[in-house]
């Protein structure tokens, strides 16, 4: 009797097997709606994962925590900061994250940031204004998101440059392991650094901060330090990504401009608008806890399954017209920008502040506002999608 050989995973997901990291990062959009429609659980050799396209598959994977796992020693982030509730799951992915999370729901965010995040962004946008243009991912979202976070985790004020810079060393870290490479020494230079700064705060006492209220918990110091680090990353990367993902697609439709400039309410349709076609995070990954058949995926135990939230976010089952830029798309809230399931973004409530308040102050202050001609912007990104930079003039 002959015995029948599986094909190679290569032959059974050709389209997944073409892909290269920079097709992945540039310009995915056509590459994913291929995977999407042919092979929504498909082997991806140069990322090393099952990377899983459609709307409905993901809301799965993300929400099955009993088959699908975060806790697993390959998981970028805890190889950098630790374990901490992005990397654990189950009693003590709840032991970690509720510490933080009564601060951060809807009416206590609010209530809690709303004056300094509007003090923050009047002062940043006084600072820009003598000027007749600036760039301002780095030059406004980054220090507003660094601003609020310090903030919230009790840092001083002049702590801002700092943060970002130990940020960017750690971002560069995660997508260097999510692109299939290795934990930079940078990125774990990086948070020894934030690591020594949380400390001193924590021995400084009690100070009303989201960090503080937390020492009140179970937690040892190295938990509280490494969570804190997690809201940091992620609420400094969200936000400036976010903000600088929604002005420049509401600036590149000037017709939807106008649209916000005559009903300001549709600030909030651009910004939802903006994280369903360019997540600021645009991938969330998971681990296989057992062998699982997924769609035509046979996924071993153990392998990393990624699941592309900006593929998602694009489904035409879903999403109408999902290329498209809407600011009337009824379902528009649908959208996976903020993941789902036990591990849905903590800070989702205070970025979205940041992001709308941010954008009504920028169109109110800013007449004219517009995008610099003379320089280019494309969001780009593996993993973490922002444009690069992001000039523009009033």
């Amino acid at each position: 009797m002959t015995e029948t050989v599986p094909p190679a995973r290569g032959e059974s997901f050709p389209l997944g097997a073409g892909l290269t990291v920079d097709q992945l990062s540039d310009q995915p959009h056509a590459h994913l709606a291929r995977l999407r429609a042919d092979e929504p659980v498909s082997w991806v050799p140069a990322i090393g994962a099952w990377l899983v396209t459609r709307y409905d598959l993901a809301l799965d994977v993300m929400r099955d925590s009993t088959t699908f796992t975060v806790d697993d020693p390959g998981f970028s982030t805890a190889q950098v900061v630790g374990p901490s509730m992005l990397s654990l799951d189950g009693d003590a992915h709840d032991r970690n994250r509720a510490p933080f999370a009564a601060p951060l729901r809807p009416d206590a965010a609010r209530k809690r940031f709303t004056r300094v995040v509007t003090l923050n962004i009047g002062r940043l946008l006084h600072e820009l204004d003598p000027a007749a243009g600036a760039e301002l991912r780095r030059g406004f979202a980054g220090p507003l998101a660094a601003a609020v976070l310090g903030y919230a985790l009790g840092l001083a004020p002049d702590d801002g440059p700092h943060l970002i810079d130990l940020y960017d060393r750690i971002v560069s870290g995660v997508t260097a392991i999510s692109g299939g490479g290795q934990l930079p020494a940078d990125a774990s230079d990086a948070f020894a650094a934030l690591d020594a700064v949380l400390r001193e705060r924590l021995d400084r006492g009690a100070d009303g901060s989201v960090l503080q209220a937390a020492t009140h918990s179970e937690l040892s110091t190295e938990q509280l330090i490494s969570n804190a680090a997690v809201l940091l990353f992620g609420g400094i990367e969200t936000t400036e990504g976010m903000i600088a993902n929604a002005v420049l697609a509401l600036l590149e439709h000037p017709e939807a401009v106008a649209q916000v400039r005559a009903r300001p309410e549709l600030v909030d349709a651009a910004l939802e608008e903006s994280l369903r076609l360019e997540p600021a995070a645009a991938a969330v990954d998971r681990y296989a806890k057992a062998d699982i058949t997924l769609e035509r995926g046979r996924i071993r135990s153990g392998e990393l399954v990624r699941v592309s939230l900006g593929a998602a976010n694009r489904d035409p089952a879903v999403f109408e017209n999902p290329d498209r830029y809407d600011l009337a798309r009824a379902n528009v809230r649908r959208h996976l920008a903020f993941a789902a399931g036990p591990h849905v973004c903590l800070g989702v409530h205070l970025a979205r502040l940041e992001a709308r308040l941010a954008l009504r102050a920028m169109l109110e202050r800013f007449p004219a506002l517009r995008l610099d001609p003379a320089s280019e912007s494309a969001v780009s990104g593996l993993v973490f999608r922002k444009p690069a930079s992001l000039h523009v003039l009033w």
